[in-house]
């Protein structure tokens, strides 16, 4: 609870903060590595062949640079700021909704895209991309993108189904049988925006043109479809690992999910698919993002670089599933392979309401819920009230 209490008080800071960041400056050379650098990454971020002797991008990097690379995952982006705050990092992999909370609490500092020379590599849409480019200056270096599917039981769903309205209203499933007690929901309060996003198709009368822009009617209704969803609900997931068990054994026939926890599952000819749903999806775009007080830069820097070569984006996008922020690493990936990146949703960046931190002045002369409500309103329902 105390994590999720310092998440509260710094997010009632957002706004603010952004508007006046110190101007720190941000590294200027690149020394001796410093022999290790550690990480808090999403599960099957950074892989060293342990799961899949195929899918190793840190071996060939520690032996190049000397930097042993230290990995803590975590699975939720409330998870990833509480570990920054606590400190002991170098980076973080982050998501559009934790890293304007990471530049505006002053935990990551400014990067330095000079010494980064494959910066130039990366798709100009994400160059300098609002949730890690502020007030002129580079917060981060892009990692990869993607979008949080629908996954289903093809057993349960012999056809794809059409609408996330599966895992939001209770419905006899195509096989006969209720889905109450046999879909799942993400454990982290963004997961309001997908409430949002559903009813900006399913009631198009409250007006809703942003998910992550609600007014109190708007936001009202997200949290009354969530509050009946909560009924249906077997477990509110975060940890990918657990989840992919779940739809193995536990009889889970539908929830959102990553592409990793899909592309998982299918190498071990489980009976899984996924779809984006005729709604759209909610998305990430996620950064790597140089903690304030890195104790190992240098080996940071190294890393930043290393993880902008075509060979680790193509590798890493086969793998979990994603979009590489490198284009040219959708060609000539043996692992990828040809239609690889349209397969994982490359041409679909349009079509994604990718995460960011709710803010009350969120424009146009519009007050939204801030994201310490999110937070707050959310734990509630995951208690039953």
């Amino acid at each position: 609870m105390n994590a999720v209490l310092k998440q509260v008080a710094l997010s009632l800071t957002v706004a603010a903060a952004l508007s006046a960041l110190a101007a720190w400056g941000a590294q200027t050379k690149i020394g001796k590595g410093e022999g290790a650098v550690d990480i808090v990454a999403w599960p099957g971020y950074i892989e060293r062949g342990e799961t899949d002797k195929a899918y190793d991008w840190v071996s060939g990097f520690e032996k190049q640079t000397g930097c042993k690379v230290n990995v803590k995952t975590a699975g939720t982006s409330d998870e990833m700021v509480a570990l920054m705050n606590e400190g002991g990092f170098d980076l973080v992999t982050a998501s559009g909704d934790a890293s304007l909370r990471l530049i505006a609490g002053k935990r990551v500092q400014e990067v330095n895209t000079a010494l980064i020379p494959s910066y130039k590599n990366i798709d100009p849409r994400l160059q300098k991309a609002a949730w890690h480019h502020v007030n002129g200056k580079h917060y981060g270096v892009p990692y990869q993108w993607g979008y949080n599917v629908l996954a289903y039981n093809t057993k349960v769903f012999p056809k794809a189904p059409e609408s996330w309205e599966v895992v939001f209203k209770e419905m006899n499933l195509p096989d006969g049988k209720s889905n109450k007690g046999r879909v799942q929901a993400f454990d982290g309060p963004i997961y309001i925006a997908d409430a949002a996003l559903y009813l900006k198709s399913s009631k198009p009368e409250l007006g809703i043109k942003d998910p992550y822009s609600l007014d109190e009617t708007q936001y009202k209704a997200a949290l009354e479809l969530l509050r009946g969803q909560r009924k249906l609900v077997s477990r509110y997931w975060h940890d990918a690992m657990v989840q992919i068990d779940d739809f193995t054994n536990e009889g889970v026939a539908a929830s959102s999910s990553w592409g990793f926890q899909v592309n998982l599952l299918k190498s071990k000819n489980a009976s899984i698919a996924s779809v984006v749903p005729k709604e759209g999806a909610t998305g990430w775009a996620d950064t790597t993002m140089l903690h304030a007080e890195a104790k190992h830069p240098n080996c940071a820097y190294k890393w930043m670089e290393h993880s902008l070569s075509a060979k680790l984006q193509g590798d890493l996008a086969a793998w979990f599933g994603s979009v590489p922020v490198v284009p040219a690493a959708c060609k000539g990936n043996a692992l990828l392979g040809e239609n690889g990146c349209e397969t994982n949703g490359a041409k679909e960046f349009d079509r994604i309401a990718f995460w960011r931190t709710p803010v009350a002045n969120c424009g146009g002369g519009k007050t939204c819920v801030p994201y310490y409500r999110w937070v707050s309103d959310y734990i509630a329902i995951l208690g039953g009230r």
